[in-house]
């Protein structure tokens, strides 16, 4: 694990200038490719590029801690420009290219952010007279420019390179936006500290070697793709690929074919569009670099799981972090047996733990609140703007509060139930939806399931099943008995949706979660209504 001074130091010197006082200096750092082009750049270059990008922010007055946001699709810019950002000192921040107006909004209002980089094709998105606190506004994409918009080009050519600042270890480096149970997105900071979380983790989960190729498929606008998806690779000294295009079957095996991947980072959704694309397409497609795939988003169902087996010969390990937790705590590590649904287990060094909302531990198999003690090198420093929001996570006896649901087993294996909302407490029998919806989706009739909590008299809650059914497949009362049978004789009695509502679609996050609470939020309005009537 790296090891720290207190003061001079900077996450984006560790993440590829020490690289170039090596053999590394030369090796290539990232592959690009989008729907035009292919690129490569070493380290080397990397270099090159960030200090430029360092020296041009610096001529422009940013300062240590000053904020600076990326509003970018995936071009090489962004990722040079991140670690240019950090190298001036610069507080990090990166908006999703899915974004709209008023979340974009609320974010760069919320951040004060000092500097925008963003593409001319987002600017509609942008209520520009409102952004009276942003200095600088610079296009990527532009050469001739007036008023208040700069461009990257002309400015990148008049600044002299810059090394990067030397910081400390407390100091923020990265914001990230994530959403809440409730509220507006809130803002996380990170800071330089992380490093040695997030090059230990890409040694000891990510299994990162030297001659690895590695390829995360997340956008940097989420935490996985920041974390994962730059500086855990970089700080190994792994070359990386990126890939602009819309998704599609065949370049995603193509890419791990001609770049020759051997360790692939991906999601449950992600797979499950691959599984839908059918066994033949694989086949055309040489996967044998390949040696280590991982999931993250959302809890990895065992189908999931036994499709990869089937696919490439290789079993698909899930991890588990958060925004706010920074970096990976929980995982099936190489070396580790795997127990198809389980998330894994701790990370040696965690202290993770199951309790109830007095701050008890939980034993095996009991469901409660997923909770951590702090504190670890990536944790979160801060809720931006919001100290009350922050303690509100440490408030059971100063753990750290996940809001996921989860139980133990006997051997320590975590096993994801849900967010703590979700939880459905039936005839007093706490029950989490996610298992009811894994087994769900293992029935040949079934292609997604999301489960809830419907309001009950008697029971408190019962379970209902929102099921979307593989194509060709017709929807009946014949159907659901079966499906209830189904759950019945694979989970628990107790497990058994008293309600299955067939639809066509769940309502997802853009990482592909469930959102349970529009569909709690739709049933409430049925209810409201039939009383009503």
């Amino acid at each position: 694990m790296l090891e720290l001074q207190r003061e001079n130091l900077n996450l984006a010197y560790l993440t590829i200038d020490r690289h170039c006082h090596t053999w590394r200096k030369n090796k290539v750092a990232l592959y690009y490719v989008n729907d035009r082009q292919k690129e490569s750049y070493t380290f080397q270059d990397v270099k090159f590029l960030s200090d430029q990008f360092a020296g041009m922010l610096s001529r422009l007055g940013v300062k240590k801690g000053d904020r600076v946001f990326f509003f970018l699709p995936k071009i090489p810019e962004l990722y040079f420009g991140i670690i240019g950002g950090l190298k001036a000192g610069a507080i990090v921040g990166t908006l999703f290219e899915g974004f709209m107006q008023s979340t974009l909004m609320h974010r760069l209002q919320d951040s004060g952010a000092t500097v925008l980089v963003t593409h001319s094709q987002f600017l509609n998105r942008l209520s520009i007279s409102q952004l009276s606190f942003i200095k600088h506004i610079i296009l990527v994409d532009q050469a001739e420019v007036r008023g208040k918009y700069l461009s990257l080009s002309n400015e990148m050519e008049k600044s002299e390179p810059l090394s990067a600042v030397f910081v400390r270890q407390e100091d923020g480096a990265l914001l990230h936006y994530t959403s809440g149970s409730r509220g507006k997105a809130k803002g996380v900071l990170l800071t330089h500290k992380g490093a040695t979380q997030w090059e230990e983790t890409g040694k000891t989960v990510l299994d990162l070697r030297d001659d690895d190729v590695y390829w995360c498929t997340a956008n940097p606008g989420w935490i996985t793709g920041m974390v994962y998806g730059i500086f855990s690779p970089w700080l190994n000294g792994a070359t990386m690929i990126v890939d602009a295009r819309r998704f599609d079957p065949r370049n995603w095996y193509k890419n791990i074919e001609e770049y020759q991947v051997s360790v692939w980072y991906s999601s449950p959704s992600a797979f499950r569009m691959l599984m839908s694309a059918g066994f033949q397409l694989i086949q055309n497609y040489r996967q044998n670099s390949l040696r280590h795939i991982l999931s993250v988003g959302e809890n990895l169902p065992p189908d999931v799981i036994e499709w990869g087996k089937e696919a490439f010969g290789i079993t698909i390990r899930d991890t588990w972090l958060m925004t706010e937790t920074g970096a990976i705590l929980i995982a099936n590590l190489p070396n580790n047996q795997i127990k198809p649904g389980s998330m894994g287990k701790p990370l040696p060094g965690l202290n993770i733990q199951i309790i109830d909302d007095h701050g008890n531990e939980l034993p095996p198999y009991q469901v409660g609140n997923l909770a951590v003690k702090p504190e670890w090198p990536a944790m979160m420093k801060e809720i931006w703007n919001q100290p009350q929001l922050y303690e509100d996570y440490f408030r059971v006896n100063g753990w750290f509060i996940s809001g996921d649901s989860a139980y133990k087993d006997e051997e320590g294996y975590i096993w994801y139930q849900g967010r703590i909302d979700d939880i459905i407490i039936t005839s007093g029998e706490r029950v989490g939806p996610f298992e009811i919806e894994s087994k769900l989706e293992e029935h040949p009739a079934v292609h997604e399931a999301g489960v809830i909590g419907k309001p009950d008299p008697i029971r408190g809650e019962i379970i209902k099943a929102f099921v979307v059914l593989k194509e060709g497949i017709h929807p009946g009362d014949h159907l659901s008995e079966e499906i209830q049978q189904y759950i019945k004789e694979q989970l628990s009695s107790y497990a058994v949706p008293q309600e299955i509502e067939f639809i066509d679609q769940l309502p997802k996050t853009r990482s592909g979660k469930i959102i349970r609470r529009v569909l709690k939020s739709r049933e409430q309005e049925k209810i409201l209504n039939k009383e009503c009537r």
